[in-house]
């Protein structure tokens, strides 16, 4: 999709998206089963050239939860992993993120079929299904660890992620500039076993009901032809 034709997408629904909340601070007591006692090994980007029409993006926007059930339901995306990314502490654990002194932000690492979903509408997605003007904050979330960004793999997505965010501004897309930040991918950390598919293990708890599935489902509404079936 050209970007000027998805920016034009973007602004025709961005108002209807921006009134979903956020996701809320309520992650510090996991569920009952199975937490790692800390994360794995970081994992470390492969050269893109190496995977064919495989690619992977890590993106920040807001909590991991909300932003993992989003993308598991997009066509093209073949996994969506909860993690960190962007600090300086080596395996953080999620107490640690949340202390805001780590620099980590969560994040999700999307690793998708270019043959079936470009990336430029895995920006779309990314940009229409969170508020990217808010500095270190979505909805009552507050913290560097919930800021948006795009952790880029490659030159292209670089490129991509820059020119969309700069046309996005131009056109005032928002009422406010989107303050996304565009950095190189480093390394990314698994965060704990209870955070990874979320939505979809614990989809009867309240927070699920009030806070991911009404983001579900404007998804699935404004890209109901994108969505995996």
């Amino acid at each position: 999709m050209e970007l000027s034709n998805t920016i034009k997408s973007l602004a025709s629904t961005v108002a209807a998206i921006l009134f979903i909340g956020a996701c809320g601070q309520n992650k510090t007591n996991p569920p009952s089963g199975k937490m790692s006692s800390e994360n794995k090994e970081a994992e470390i980007k492969k050269p893109a050239t190496a995977a064919g029409n495989i690619d992977t993006v890590t993106l920040g926007a807001g909590c991991f939860w909300c932003v993992e059930a989003v993308f598991q339901r997009l066509n093209g995306v073949l996994s969506v992993k909860s993690g960190y990314s962007g600090g300086s502490v080596k395996n953080p654990s999620y107490k640690e993120v949340c202390g805001g002194e780590t620099g980590h932000a969560e994040v999700c690492q999307i690793v998708y079929d270019k043959s079936k979903v470009s990336f430029d509408e895995v920006l779309e997605v990314f940009w229409k299904t969170h508020d990217p003007t808010t500095l270190n904050r979505q909805g009552n979330d507050f913290g560097t660890q919930y800021r948006s960004a795009v952790f880029y793999h490659n030159e292209e997505q670089k490129l991509i992620a820059e020119k969309y965010k700069k046309e996005l501004n131009d056109a005032k897309v928002y009422p406010e500039p989107v303050v996304t930040e565009i950095k190189p991918f480093a390394v990314f950390y698994p965060a704990e076993d209870y955070h990874q598919n979320y939505y979809n293990l614990n989809g009867s708890q309240g927070y699920c009901r009030f806070v991911i599935q009404p983001k579900v489902e404007k998804f699935e509404k404004v890209f109901k032809s994108k969505v995996k079936h």
